[in-house]
């Protein structure tokens, strides 16, 4: 019998179709494989086919813009949103608008074309997230700047136009809808019960174990309750925290581990699939406060968003979260 579950968090249903549950051999995909690097401007020796680096890791004192780097951040060539002007909202009749101001920058990873995240050492994806962390305190200091959104899109399918593994940062005048919803929401159940609600699905969810990946010290992963996606999962830090950026220093190890962790048990499990992730962090503005929990939430691309999903807002998963969990402890 199909279930209807209800996220916690944001009132979204989804629906668990357990009479066509699939397994991870199940879906039908492509395999992520990398392969050539010719012409790959993020390869070492192209600099100059990018813009100009914001922030570069292991040069040791080199020169700007040349080889050398263990990471490296720049300007997208093609930015969703331009970082020069003014904001200028204005009214037009009942419609609102206003000039398409941001910041949109690529961190790539590593030099090495050949590699993914979950196959990168536990230190190169810690210094992953501590780029994310620089570039986020920099573009902070820009008061047009409301949210910063992080993402990886990983494989063609996810929406990455090119192989060599990199993830993304666009920095908002605004704080999106999703976002926005999400906040409040968990503003208005700390309202009522005192008690962060993302702290409180962790404490029930080590309790009952169903939907738990694995956990160290410091961070969770679990599939959620009501997930969208198949072998969706959440990775969490086990302690109220409210913006990634202002995580105490030894956090991000520990998190660059379990992250690569989960990822080398997605590609083992689902056969190297195309991914998303998102960082999901409080507004700017907004970083200290005790009702919103930052996380990351990374989707598989198994499935395809379609008519149901488009008119009702409802998904629905035919792998429900505690298979999907159980099939990522086990794998190896």
């Amino acid at each position: 019998m199909p279930e209807l579950r209800k996220d916690p968090i944001t009132g979204r249903w989804v629906i668990i179709s357990t009479d066509r549950a699939k397994r991870p051999t199940d879906f039908a995909r492509e395999s992520v494989r990398i392969k050539g690097t010719a012409m790959c401007p993020f390869c070492p020796g192209n600099e100059g086919k990018t813009p100009p680096e914001v922030l570069a890791y292991g040069r040791n004192g080199a020169a700007r813009n040349t080889p050398g780097w263990s990471l490296r951040v720049i300007p997208n060539k093609f930015p969703a949103l331009g970082i020069e002007g003014e904001i200028g909202r204005e009214g037009e009749g009942l419609f609102d608008r206003m000039n398409g101001i941001g910041a949109h920058e690529v961190i790539i990873e590593t030099p090495d074309h050949q590699s993914t995240l979950a196959t990168l050492p536990d230190k190169t994806v810690e210094e992953v997230l501590w780029a994310y962390r620089d570039r986020m305190l920099d573009l902070k200091n820009d008061r047009r700047f409301r949210y910063i959104l992080l993402f990886k899109n990983h494989g063609e399918p996810a929406g990455a136009s090119l192989e060599h593994t990199h993830s993304q940062l666009i920095a908002l005048p605004i704080v999106p809808k999703r976002v926005r919803e999400e906040v409040d929401s968990s503003r208005h159940y700390y309202n009522e019960k005192e008690r962060c609600i993302f702290c409180d699905m962790i404490r029930q969810e080590m309790e009952t174990e169903s939907r738990i990946i694995l956990y160290n010290d410091q961070f969770i992963a679990l599939a959620p309750y009501a997930p969208r996606f198949p072998f969706e999962t959440w990775i969490l830090p086990r302690q109220h925290s409210s913006a990634f950026e202002n995580m105490p220093t030894p956090n991000y190890g520990n998190l660059a581990k379990l992250l690569r962790e989960i990822l080398s048990r997605v590609d083992a499990t689902l056969a190297y699939p195309s991914y998303n992730y998102v960082v999901h962090t409080s507004p700017l503005g907004e970083e200290i406060n005790d009702h919103y929990h930052w996380h990351i939430e990374m989707m598989p691309k198994l499935t395809k968003v379609a008519g149901f999903e488009w008119g009702t807002g409802f998904y629905i998963n035919p792998t429900p979260p505690e298979e999907s969990a159980r099939f990522l402890r086990e794998a190896r």
